[in-house]
């Protein structure tokens, strides 16, 4: 597992539920983990994530530079606008 930051995309809420997902922002920042899952463990991933999440392909940037890479999310039309998880200002 090695880090990874996602440009110009927000984690966001899946509306309706208490899960994230990803969505195109201009300047935005997601900060995250690049893995490589073993076939079984990407089957797990899958059952986990469920029909409505899909690997769509994306471009990230680690340590060693910029990589392709997929990363999970759901059809723009249902993620909400608030971002994920809530912030909380003082």
């Amino acid at each position: 597992m090695r880090p990874a930051v996602l440009h110009d995309h927000a984690r966001v809420f899946f509306r309706g539920t208490p899960y994230p997902t990803l969505v195109p922002q201009p300047g935005g920042r997601v900060e995250g983990a690049l893995i490589r899952p073993v076939p079984a463990a990407l089957a797990a991933l899958r059952r986990y994530e469920g029909a409505t999440y899909r690997l769509i392909p994306v471009r990230v940037q680690s340590r060693q530079g910029w990589r392709q890479a997929r990363a999970w999310m759901v059809p723009q039309r249902l993620a909400a606008r608030t971002e994920w998880p809530p912030t909380t200002r003082a």
